[in-house]
């Protein structure tokens, strides 16, 4: 009697210690190529972040892969595409996003622009977790991030339009493959928020980062695009998608092709993630307000979550106690 109420006990423990602790552990981090093409997406951790288990893979059409965020993590992914590495030696390169270590790894790389790219901090538990996509250092794909679970606003954001069939002459990469940013192309103060233009009172939106901004309204444009562009959920797993909406570099498809999240529904891209959020269509700007950190990406976390851990310790000891 005693030896089967002490294993029932225990198994209630188990499961309720990794229900409460969820978001102690980090994020989930679910890769997935919707594109009609290979891409190799690439993972560069921030400064003080542990790398993930790979920082360099091929995904075919249709493939995904997994990875566990680290709590306090923070870096970036990206999507490298036209890439070729030789079968015997590893040694290659990719067309966009290449990370220059002329391996299908990163080793610690980070993208060379032009390159979409999503960021992270993953704080987790108790305390918001922080992402956006960017095109401060240019476009290679569309790319969205999906919170799962988790709690708060937990807004889908993305870039699905495709810039490159849009881009201008003058940012255009090759035959079309990539589009610059503004910086990349010109590299002067005003466009590169540099110098004398080294604060969002300074430096303001150019004609092009308006071009990216009109086509997708919830990516970073330029530096100081934090107010419609940085976004938070709390202890959620993510979702980044290549393609999103099916739509191709190399496609004619209409770039609004409606994708369902996790549950969602309706017209556009949408979720049903559980949280308090109610989701949002990809191509209709959200209005945040003014309050976010100025470079979240470099911030320090002040979280607690080790209040659940102890909650849970304590818990535990009086089970145990109770019982033996």
């Amino acid at each position: 009697m005693f030896s089967r109420l002490f294993s029932s006990s225990f198994i209630l423990i188990i499961f309720i210690f990794f229900s409460i602790n969820k978001g102690i552990c980090g994020a989930t981090l679910n890769l997935i190529n919707r594109c009609d093409y290979n891409v190799w997406p690439g993972i560069l951790a921030n400064a003080g972040s542990d790398k993930l288990d790979s920082t360099g893979f091929m995904l075919a059409p249709g493939d995904s892969r997994v990875f566990q965020a680290p709590q306090q993590w923070s870096g970036r992914i990206w999507g490298r595409t036209g890439c070729n590495f030789d079968a015997n030696t590893g040694q290659g390169n990719c067309a966009t996003g290449d990370c220059g270590s002329n391996q299908i790894e990163c080793n610690g790389a980070g993208a060379t622009p032009p390159a979409t790219l999503a960021e992270f901090t993953i704080f987790s538990g108790t305390n918001q977790d922080f992402y956006d996509i960017s095109l401060v250092d240019g476009y290679n794909l569309p790319m969205a991030i999906q919170a799962v679970g988790g709690s708060g606003t937990c807004d889908t954001t993305c870039c699905v339009k495709d810039l490159n069939r849009m881009c201008p002459n003058e940012l255009r990469v090759g035959d079309g493959q990539a589009c610059k940013s503004a910086c990349e192309a010109f590299g002067t103060p005003e466009y590169c928020c540099s110098g004398a233009y080294g604060s969002p009172s300074t430096c303001k939106p150019s004609s092009y980062s308006a071009m990216f901004k009109n086509a997708c309204p919830k990516s970073y444009s330029y530096a100081y695009d934090d107010a419609t562009s940085t976004f938070t959920c709390t202890g959620a797993d993510y979702t980044i998608t290549f393609c999103p909406s099916l739509t191709s570099q190399k496609s004619s498809r209409d770039s609004s092709m409606p994708f369902s999240g996790n549950g969602g529904s309706g017209s556009g891209f949408s979720i049903g993630n559980g949280g308090s959020g109610s989701g949002s269509s990809l191509e209709d700007p959200f209005p945040f307000g003014s309050s976010w950190l100025p470079d979240f990406m470099t911030g320090d976390s002040s979280r607690t979550t080790f209040s659940y851990f102890n909650s849970t310790i304590a818990f535990l000891s009086f089970l145990f106690f109770t019982f033996y």
